[in-house]
This record gives structure tokens, C-alpha cells and sequence, in this order.
């Protein structure tokens, strides 16, 4: 019985073929790769940023909110504004003639900017490494022992606040977070620099903007995880 050339194969290359598809197979078959969250467009992202610091001993807050662009899910870019809750004690020489008993502190306010990149995460969460340069102003306040209040001028300050953070989404278009680094403050003396450097520590409450839209244009349910679960 004579073989015909074209469907006689070579065991070697039959292997070979049945190798090759097995591989192809199990690659079509395993989960896309959901290490980083990709965004083919451009969204825009709105938080509501809650800082902590402990500076000489006192736990300040420091009022926050911020908004950007986020682009292929990795990169986000955009301003925000600071300012001091309450004061902060400072250690620097009171100035001559100054009653005993007067009680001194530092406030300050500023604008930054952001630069923010995600290194890992998924639809629900994501690890992220935000670095914020700002620069705004200080003053010191005076509260004397018979009630009077005397204010310094304000001079500039600049601020470089690396972090890391991480958040968690509720809902599609909301999330919460947390997170930690360091603040250090360039101004005139040191004893200012001292005052306002230190660990921060902050919450946020993180609004997608763009998914909220869609939602919203979509007629989605608003409190649903769609778009939240792994894919199979």
C-alpha cells in the first residue's frame, strides 16, 4: 500500500503540532492579566484628601482635595490644595520683649502638584507611589497672656511630600484609601523647616469621575460591582 507525500507527517513534526497547541490552548485559556489596571483613554480623577502629621508632639491635620487625569490606568497627574487645621507649636526663640507666658504657632497653606504611578493592582485595588511638590505660604501667631493676638507676615514655603498609598474600590465610581510618607518643607530658617517637616499619614475618599459618568449616561445601577470582578 503506497502512502500519499501530502498526508504522510513525520512522527517528530506531529509531536511538534500537537506540542505547539497544547501550548496555544493553555495560553487561551488562563486569564488576561490583571497585574495593572489598563485604560485605553484618558479619565479623570477627584479626591477629597485628609493628611495627618505629627509635628513637636501634636497631631495636626492638614485639609486637602485634589484632581486630575489618569491615563492607561498608571499614570495620574494634577493639582491640589493644603491647608492647616490648627496650629502647630513651635520651638523657636520668641522674639525679644515678648511676655511670659505667651504661647506661639506656626500655620501654613499650599498649592502642589502631583504625580502619581500605580505599580500594582486590579479592578478592586491598587498600590501606588504619589509624589507631590508644593509651594504656598507660613506665618507664626502670637496668643498672649492678656488675650491679645499678634500675627506675622507670611513668607513662602515650598513642600516635597514622597508617599506611598493604596486604595480599595466600593462601588465602580468610589473608593477608599490610605496611605504614608514623609513631608519636608524648604523655608527661610530652620527652626520653620523644623516646625513643618515630619511622617504624614493620610485617608481619602477617591471619586472616579469618569466611571461615574459613564454610569450615569449608561442608566447603570449606581451601587453595583459590575466591573469590579476578576475575569474569568
Amino acid at each position: 500500500m503506497k502512502i500519499s507525500a501530502l498526508t504522510y507527517v513525520p512522527c517528530s513534526s506531529l509531536l511538534l503540532l500537537l506540542g505547539a497547541s497544547r501550548v496555544a490552548y493553555s495560553n487561551a485559556a488562563l486569564p488576561p492579566d490583571s497585574t495593572f489596571v489598563r485604560q485605553a483613554h484618558r479619565r479623570a480623577v477627584f479626591q477629597f484628601d485628609q493628611r495627618f502629621s505629627i509635628l513637636n508632639g501634636k497631631v495636626v491635620g492638614i485639609n486637602g482635595v485634589k484632581g486630575g487625569i489618569e491615563w492607561r490606568g498608571r499614570w495620574r497627574a494634577g493639582v491640589g490644595v493644603y491647608r492647616l487645621s490648627g496650629g502647630v507649636p513651635t520651638r523657636a526663640a520668641q522674639p525679644e520683649g515678648t511676655p511670659p507666658g505667651t504661647h506661639d504657632e506656626v500655620r501654613f497653606r499650599y498649592l502642589a502638584a502631583y504625580g502619581e504611578y500605580v505599580f500594582i493592582g486590579n479592578q478592586r485595588w491598587e498600590l501606588s507611589t504619589p509624589l507631590q511638590l508644593g509651594a504656598g505660604s507660613y506665618y507664626t501667631k502670637y496668643y498672649f497672656p492678656d488675650g491679645g493676638v499678634r500675627r506675622t507676615s507670611k513668607e513662602v514655603i515650598y513642600m516635597l511630600e514622597p508617599s506611598v498609598a493604596a486604595h480599595y474600590r466600593i462601588f465602580r465610581w468610589v473608593g477608599v484609601g490610605a496611605g504614608g510618607g514623609y513631608r519636608q518643607a524648604l523655608a527661610a530658617g530652620e527652626a520653620p523647616e523644623d516646625d513643618m517637616s515630619g511622617i504624614i499619614f493620610f485617608g481619602r475618599v477617591k471619586l472616579f469621575l469618569g466611571d461615574f459618568v459613564k454610569v450615569v449616561r449608561g442608566h447603570e445601577r449606581l451601587f453595583t460591582q459590575q466591573g469590579l470582578k476578576p475575569t474569568n
